[in-house]
């Protein structure tokens, strides 16, 4: 939880639990001993004053009010022992070195008007939303596949370069999505060499967005087939989500003659599910943009556990403050 002004809070995460207990105990025992004195001043002043003498002299007993210093003191030491325990909490931060390829069909069937204007015009228009909007710190790559596979931008930061790219993308014939995934695991190799700066590869995802099933080889096992393909990229650790774009009535004219071509979702599936990625469907261009929003979210940023003792000292020193003004306004001798 984040506080206004104050900053993080959380109970959870210590870094150092042992801290906290001790000074638990402690805060415990000055509680008590703060009652305990309490009580025994009470009783002193029953055991050696006369009742009747001092309500005749203080004309108001002492409000209870005037505990409220003493118990803000104590919240605010509360508060101080929480953070000296050094409390963590999740937090969502941009990647960096993160590798990201878009797999684009631009097979015929994505000329198909069941989505406004077409699948393909859709899916430019969605594509490039996805690259505004992807953090600037991870290096995206887009290639387009039909019969073959095309690398239209190798992995770069460069988001001027990936929309240019989508936006001259061609239909052809013909669905190679195998070579498509092998293509886009063969530039994420070659990047991650060259970007480096760690110790483990950077992280990598692949997005695959078709409306179809795999055409090109007709056996998905093939050595050079999807589901080839995406063993292969669960061995090298690199997710792939795929993005079913289309209808069951979809159409496209082909010689003059009307051609059915309706989406495929359960190969994208299936695929998905091989790499350890998520599969995702969309029917129409609102659908298609929510799902480039959560990719966004997913692949472009990481939850890391950061500290959160700041916000607890804060809140630490500003009910300190609020105690100190009481006990000045409670338990004053001299009227203001």
């Amino acid at each position: 939880m984040t506080l206004p002004l104050l900053g993080p809070v959380s109970l959870t995460g210590f870094t150092h639990l042992w801290w906290f207990l001790f000074f638990l105990i402690v805060f415990v025992a000055l509680v008590v001993y703060y009652v305990v004195a309490q009580a025994r001043r009470r009783r002193r002043l029953e055991q050696f004053a006369n009742a009747d003498l001092i309500d005749s002299v203080a004309t108001r007993r002492p409000s209870r009010l005037r505990h409220l210093p003493a118990a803000l003191l104590a919240v605010a030491l509360l508060f101080c022992m929480v953070a000296l325990a050094g409390p963590t909490h999740d937090q969502r931060l941009p990647r960096n070195r993160a590798v990201v390829v878009l797999a684009i069909d631009v097979s015929q069937s994505m000329k198909a008007t069941d989505v406004t204007p077409s699948r393909l015009a859709a899916a430019q228009e969605a594509s490039k939303n996805f690259v505004d909007e992807l953090t600037p710190g991870i290096n995206l790559g887009v290639i387009s596949y039909a019969g073959v596979a095309t690398v239209l931008v190798s992995p770069t930061t460069n988001r001027d370069a990936s929309r240019r790219a989508i936006d001259n993308l061609q239909v052809a014939d013909r669905t190679a999505t195998g070579e498509a995934i092998f293509t886009a695991l063969s530039s994420i190799s070659t990047v991650g060499a060259v970007i480096g700066g760690g110790d483990e590869p950077p992280p990598a995802h692949i997005v695959l967005f078709s409306d179809g099933k795999e055409t090109v080889p007709s056996n998905p096992d093939n050595p050079k087939g999807a589901y080839t393909a995406a063993r292969a990229a669960k061995d090298q650790g690199v997710p792939i989500s795929t993005i079913s774009f289309g209808t069951p009535h979809g159409e496209v004219e082909v010689n003059g003659e009307t051609v059915p071509v309706p989406v495929d979702d359960k190969m994208m599936r299936r695929i998905a599910e091989l790499s350890g990625g998520e599969s995702y469907t969309a029917e129409n261009l609102e659908e298609l943009n929510k799902v480039y929003e959560t990719l966004q979210d997913q692949i472009g940023y990481e939850t890391v556990r950061g500290e959160a003792t700041t916000g607890w000292l804060r809140l630490a020193a500003l009910v300190a403050a609020v105690a100190a003004l009481a006990s000045l306004l409670i338990n004053r001798r001299l009227p203001l």
